[in-house]
């Protein structure tokens, strides 16, 4: 029987959760952001989507209880609007 190769996904300062199921958010975007700031990433782009705002409320609940976080708002009309959270990781 074949295991599924894990999916090595390219660090930069985004990520876009619409190819990830919503119950892996809670343990990707941890991981993400330890990656990120290891690599001198500080500010990342989380991009949820719009939607019916279910997955937002979820990550914005996720973002307060993570230590890395410093800060997140929601990105302006050019970086996605309500679509999208820009994040502030402790350095």
């Amino acid at each position: 029987m074949d295991e599924e190769e894990p999916v090595e996904i390219p660090i930069r300062d985004e990520i876009n959760l619409h190819t990830f199921r919503p119950s892996e958010v809670s343990e990707l975007l941890p991981e993400y952001f330890r990656v990120c700031r290891e690599t001198g990433v500080f500010r990342v782009r989380v991009i949820h989507g719009k939607g019916t705002g279910t997955l937002r409320e979820g990550v914005h609940q996720l973002l307060r209880k993570l230590p890395e976080v410093v800060d997140f708002q929601l990105a302006g009309e050019g970086s996605g609007g309500w679509g999208a959270t820009w994040v502030t990781l402790r350095r």
